[in-house]
């Protein structure tokens, strides 16, 4: 599985392009694209011909532009990007139409996992109060994080009249339908999502913790080999576990 890494300079690109070079999930790299150039920096159009996948740990805003360029190589892509913009999912969905696009929030199996859990807690606990809190480190962007607001997405599904409430200050007496998002930033906090379900009775805690980022890299390359050979559609974690 010969693969084009955008955001290979990046400190998720980095971890990938040595399991890359490691021959893991039986890959090679086609080519190596960063916005900072440099050493990494190659010509993607010199290499498309030996490519078979393209996987995107860059940012968001390069989306709409690696999508079109996967469109118009016939390559699959595995967006591994968090923090796009309606505008910019749009852009992907279109790409879809075209080629396989696997994309998540969150690269990992074990939060795909937590995803189901959640999903299964909260539709057996139908009057729970449900709370979501993630933890990165300092230097993350956005917020909350891609994955908790997997996480609020998925349990919408068996909860349709669930409101969002981004954290809380001042009087704001609780709502039976919200679901509360709270963010930590601090340190080199790899990433820690956890789901709180509680009846007033039993409290259910749901917690996944990245302990490397490995498992971020190793989920990507596991997206990449399910894709390949995938007819044109928009996949996810789900479809891979």
């Amino acid at each position: 599985m010969k693969v084009v890494l955008n955001g290979a300079a990046g400190r998720m690109g980095t971890v990938l392009r040595r399991m890359i070079n490691d021959g893991v999930k039986d890959s090679s790299l086609a080519a190596a694209v960063d916005f900072t150039g440099g050493e990494f920096l190659a010509c993607v159009n010199d290499y498309y011909g030996e490519a078979d996948v393209i996987i995107d740990f860059s940012n968001h805003v390069a989306a709409p532009s690696v999508a079109a360029y996967a469109v118009n190589r016939k390559l699959p892509l595995v967006l591994c990007t968090t923090g796009l913009t309606e505008e910019e999912k749009a852009a992907v969905l279109k790409a879809s139409e075209s080629v396989p696009v696997f994309m998540s929030a969150n690269m990992s199996l074990g939060v795909a996992l937590l995803v189901e859990l959640a999903k299964k807690a909260a539709s057996c606990f139908p009057e729970a109060n449900v709370e979501i809190v993630e933890c990165h480190h300092n230097r993350k962007l956005d917020a909350p994080s891609g994955t908790a607001v997997m996480l609020f997405d998925a349990i919408k599904e068996v909860r349709p009249e669930a409101v969002r409430q981004d954290g809380r200050s001042g009087m704001c007496p609780r709502t039976a339908d919200e679901i509360g998002m709270h963010a930590l930033r601090m340190g080199n906090e790899t990433g820690m999502h956890e789901v709180w379900v509680a009846t007033g009775n039993e409290t259910i805690t749901l917690r996944h913790k990245a302990e490397s980022r490995d498992i971020f890299a190793e989920g990507a390359l596991a997206a990449a080999q399910f894709l390949c050979g995938k007819e044109p559609g928009l996949y996810s974690m789900r479809d891979l576990i």
